[in-house]
């Protein structure tokens, strides 16, 4: 049993052997920083040595506090472009009142399709799944919950480009801070 158990936390599991994936490569060490801070923690990745743990804590307590303070300036950057436009809509046309309104749509629109809607068939693409796992994997990470079912850049008959798991990380945090806004919108409008 311990033998079995210990296999399992080398990443060798029923559906496969996930060793050869190169999970402490560049991307895949930059992913799980990500994940670490963005406290998404998938469960697919654990550190096994106490140094590890010591340094993942260190890593974390300044980390995340960071994460968010770039996380906050992000959204605020976001929000300053929609209300940017929306002003300079206010000044080209007369119907100054739906010119906000037309903004904020649009930016959920576009939000919804960069960080919901397209890249559940990136996901289809490199990892096989289908566009609703995507969809799931899409929303289950940038509010992270991150359950680990649906993990980027683990399937060990997959070959995986060197720029993908890259990518997923800025996708994260930038998905992260549009998702933060759209919450932060849903909560002004329950209050």
């Amino acid at each position: 049993l311990q033998a079995i158990i210990q296999a399992y936390k080398s990443g060798i599991t029923l559906q496969g052997n996930t060793t050869n994936l190169g999970r402490w490569d560049y991307s895949g060490s930059f992913f799980f920083s990500i994940s670490a801070i963005t406290t998404i923690g998938y469960g697919n990745l654990s550190l096994s040595t106490a140094v590890g743990r010591i340094f993942c804590i260190v890593f974390a307590l300044f980390g995340i506090p960071l994460n968010l303070v770039l996380l906050n300036e992000i959204g605020q950057l976001m929000l300053l472009g929609v209300q940017h436009c929306a002003h300079r809509l206010e000044e080209m046309f007369p119907w100054q009142n739906k010119a906000s309104l037309l903004m904020k749509t649009c930016a959920l629109v576009t939000g919804l399709l960069l960080f919901l809607l397209l890249p559940p068939l990136l996901f289809s693409d490199k990892e096989g799944w289908s566009y609703e796992e995507g969809f799931y994997y899409s929303f289950i990470t940038l509010s992270t919950i991150g359950f680990g079912d649906y993990v980027i850049g683990m399937n060990p008959d997959r070959t995986y480009p060197r720029w993908y798991k890259n990518l997923i990380s800025l996708w994260i945090l930038f998905g992260m801070a549009w998702l933060a806004l759209v919450i932060k919108f849903c909560i002004n409008l329950l209050e």
